[in-house]
């Protein structure tokens, strides 16, 4: 059963078409469990169940929760690195949720990925003049004489210097690479950048640099980002709306300024309040310790799939499971507290 309600869809629709870039409908990323002498499939890991949420042009969308709620396997099932188990990604008015591999070859153009280790997303056999020209060569873009001048210009935007073309990854700095990885995603002129945790690898010094570069590189070209993030501040530094996701479901959805200022979920609340104070006028908030672990996505659950940590849990949340639900202008929350 879908969790998203009418009032998620009405909001959706309040948008003009024009208004909105991507739309993912009810995304679901089932893995198949193996066992036995003849490997039949005993189960599915339910990283992703049933994610809704839109992303308008030219806004910033930050995706965040723990490690391992699925946040990471729903950017790249976006962008069609993982094939769906079931739900419509609508990009640009068109679903490319389903659609052949040869029929999605023109969006690759449109969607690009920023990876989160900037170690492994480069290939070490090549330079970076070679990394940055293959998908001109690919898409048999421009001459030889313009991609070296694209390339060029690509090092300028993100504070490299040109003549580092000819150089290999490992010659470069975890921050240097991660610009590299950047550079990258803009060859092609992409609408849609999706950010893979694209600086926890980073020193905190380089973050803020690497936020400031993707920033710039946001107004100038007109770009719109979906950030995946598990450090709720530096999303809240870079992103103009946030969803919250808790063992591979969408918990609130809203504006970075109400999320901060009041959050409705008790998982939302319980993470805002270990973020430190960076200064003494900061609200202060009660720390909130979440008690056990993290249900294994294998078996999650039943109903709210957040009643077995949530101190607020009542018995009707370990049946049923909670509707992300309108309840003020651009605010949802999937909580039975609000009902």
């Amino acid at each position: 059963m879908s969790t998203v309600t009418e009032d998620h869809k009405k909001n959706a629709k309040s948008e003009t078409t024009s208004d909105i870039l991507l739309e993912v409908k009810g995304l679901k990323k089932y893995f198949p469990i193996k066992a036995g002498i003849l490997q039949r499939t005993v189960g599915h890991v339910k990283a992703v169940d049933d994610v809704s949420f839109f992303i308008k042009k030219g806004e910033t969308f930050g995706l965040v929760g723990e490690s391992g709620c699925g946040k990471s396997t729903t950017g790249r099932a976006i962008i069609r690195l993982y094939e769906p188990t079931a739900g419509e990604i609508i990009f640009d008015g068109e679903n490319i949720a389903n659609i052949p591999e040869k029929s999605l070859r023109p969006y690759r153009k449109d969607i690009q990925m920023v990876f989160q280790d900037p170690y492994s997303s480069l290939n070490p056999r090549k330079t970076v003049g070679t990394i940055l020209e293959e998908p001109f060569r690919v898409h048999n873009l421009y001459s030889k004489k313009e991609r070296k001048e694209r390339v060029e210009h690509l090092l300028e935007k993100v504070g490299l210097n040109p003549s580092l073309r000819d150089r290999y990854p490992h010659e470069f700095s975890g921050g240097q690479r991660q610009r590299i990885g950047i550079a990258r995603s803009l060859t092609l002129n992409p609408k849609l950048i999706i950010g893979d945790e694209p600086v926890s690898a980073l020193d905190v010094s380089i973050q803020s640099q690497v936020l400031n570069i993707m920033d710039d590189l946001q107004k100038e070209f007109g770009l719109t980002y979906l950030f995946i993030a598990h450090d709720l501040a530096v999303v809240k530094h870079i992103s103009d709306r946030i969803g919250v996701m808790y063992l591979g479901r969408m918990m609130e959805v809203t504006d970075k300024k109400t999320l901060y200022r009041n959050p409705l979920h008790p998982y939302t609340q319980a993470l805002l309040s270990a973020i430190p104070k960076s200064h003494p006028s900061e609200v202060k908030r009660e720390r909130i310790i979440l008690k056990g672990d993290v249900p294994s996505p294998a078996n999650p659950p039943a109903g709210c799939v957040f009643h077995t940590r949530c101190p607020q849990a009542m018995d009707h949340c370990k049946q049923a499971v909670p509707m992300l639900q309108e309840l003020e202008p651009g605010h949802f929350v999937a909580c039975h507290l609000y009902e």
